[in-house]
């Protein structure tokens, strides 16, 4: 892929996210935060792109004409669907924004249809259906000693938060676009888990405030995962493009994995202490959780790597179904 297709199909997701007009100003400067920290490669200059679309001086049309290949026109509407959909499910102007593009990029009707379908039904899954993952050992000391006063098993617990970010890191190695918009609604249903145990029964609305509070986006993370994988030249790939990947996404890997496996403890601490803990001692203490578990990626990267080879497109729809 040339440099002005990856910086076309990157304005492409800018445009995506902001065509709603209703990102919240903490989401807006994630955006920001990740346009401005992510390398650049082959003369991608994100934090250009990002003042391009906030002034209006790229539109779909004109990013659109410099798409030349059928992959890279794909591709870019694959991107900017997970996009929309990566906080909730198509908005009437996300649609329109959708089908214009399809339009201009001259793609197979039924195919992207088909694509954004299978993407609204990720967004729109069930946070209750359950999720099966292969069970790993615990890092040391993790697990309590006994469980709560609830008669909450906290080593269960535990083994979920850990499962569910294996799954996740597994899923940043794949080259697939939905495999990456995947991870956002495992995390919501792991934080959902998590509150169900401890007597809370959330709803989306509710776990959203939560991931914002502690500084996790929902559009903001895909666009970061997502431009990791782009810029990194997996996404996209198909067959033996995963195998050459593993080796150069095992940093990306792991950030997911560190992710998840903060959001679940730090949804343990708030929800078992009756969800008492302040805005900033949530925030703070998702930041320090995310660096030690930073330090276990290098354990659990090799069950990373197996998970990712034994998954597809489908089995992770599938997944995220409940399935």
């Amino acid at each position: 892929m040339s440099p002005s297709e990856t910086q076309a199909i990157l304005s492409l997701s800018l445009l995506a996210a902001f065509v709603d007009g209703q990102k919240h100003d903490r989401e807006r400067a994630e955006i920001k935060r990740i346009a401005e920290g992510l390398s650049q490669a082959d003369g991608v200059q994100l934090p250009t792109l990002y003042q391009d679309v906030l002034m209006k001086r790229v539109s779909l049309a004109s990013v659109a004409g410099a798409l030349a290949s059928p992959e890279s026109r794909q591709l870019a509407y694959e991107m900017a669907v997970c996009v929309c959909d990566a906080d909730g499910v198509q908005s009437v102007p996300e649609q329109a924004f959708l089908a214009e593009a399809r339009t201009l990029l001259k793609l197979d009707p039924t195919s992207a249809r088909q694509f954004s379908q299978d993407a609204e039904a990720m967004a729109a899954a069930p946070l209750g259906a359950p999720s099966v993952s292969p069970a790993q050992p615990l890092p040391a000391g993790a697990a309590a000693a006994s469980p709560s006063a609830a008669g909450v098993d906290e080593a269960e617990l535990d083994r979920a938060i850990l499962n569910a970010s294996i799954t996740n890191g597994a899923l940043e190695l794949l080259p697939e676009s939905l495999s990456t918009m995947a991870i956002i609604p495992l995390q919501m249903r792991l934080v959902y888990r998590i509150g169900q145990s401890y007597g809370y029964t959330l709803d989306s609305g509710h776990i959203k405030d939560f991931l914002a509070t502690l500084g996790v986006g929902l559009t903001s993370q895909y666009l970061e995962q997502a431009g990791r994988k782009l810029l990194g030249g997996l996404l996209g790939k198909l067959g033996g493009g995963l195998l050459r990947g593993v080796g150069n996404q095992a940093v990306s890997s792991g950030m997911s994995f560190a992710a998840t496996y903060a959001l679940g403890q730090v949804a343990r601490r708030y929800y078992a202490g009756g969800r008492t803990l302040s805005a900033q001692t949530l925030k703070d203490t998702y930041a320090s959780v995310a660096r030690e578990a930073q330090g276990l990626q290098g354990r659990y990267l090799p069950a990373m790597q197996e998970q990712a080879r034994t998954l597809d497109a489908g089995k992770v729809l599938a997944m995220v179904r409940g399935g």
